[in-house]
């Protein structure tokens, strides 16, 4: 009988699991832009670990075994900035990142009061682009990273977040 993958509130001991998973996602992003020093690869484990006490963190788990991950945290402009969703190359495809978008989601408008979201993904990043966009994310800019890399800017409101589910 096979394990059904379930989305929770990340807890403090899943911080050591968030870390591997996210050095181990992000691998194929460094590599479309031939820079290994992006943020998730380069993060310490104990920054990983404040946002998991701070920041609005859900975990998808099958099993014990972390396999997916995303962060959200409130900005001052009442936007809730969402980051960091990665999921387990094994199980991509199967709807995992956008069920941890959802639980995101309404976390920060249910519980955080957040009026719209705000992500942002390489600009080369296609399948990232193509989730983002089908859950209702609309570009709205583009920036830099601190690493260098040309990133697009995409919102949605937060009374659409229920288009995730």
């Amino acid at each position: 009988m096979g394990m059904s993958v379930t989305i929770s509130v990340a807890a403090e001991q899943d911080a050591e699991q968030i870390f591997r998973l996210q050095y181990l996602c992000f691998q194929s992003e460094a590599a479309l832009y031939g820079n290994y020093r992006i943020d998730p690869l380069v993060q310490p484990l104990d920054s990983v670990r404040e946002e998991v006490a701070k920041d609005c963190v859900f975990v998808a788990r099958l099993g014990d075994e972390v396999v997916g991950s995303v962060r959200g945290a409130l900005t001052d402009d009442g936007a809730a900035a969402i980051g960091k969703l990665c999921v387990h190359p094994r199980l991509q495809g199967h709807g995992i990142g956008a069920r941890l978008l959802r639980a995101a989601e309404s976390a920060l408008a249910e519980q955080h009061g957040a009026k719209r979201f705000r992500l942002h993904t390489g600009h080369r990043s296609e399948g990232n682009l193509r989730l983002y966009r089908k859950v209702g994310y609309q570009t709205v800019g583009t920036s830099k990273g601190e690493d260098g890399v040309p990133m697009i800017v995409l919102e949605k409101a937060a009374g659409t977040y229920a288009a995730t589910a």
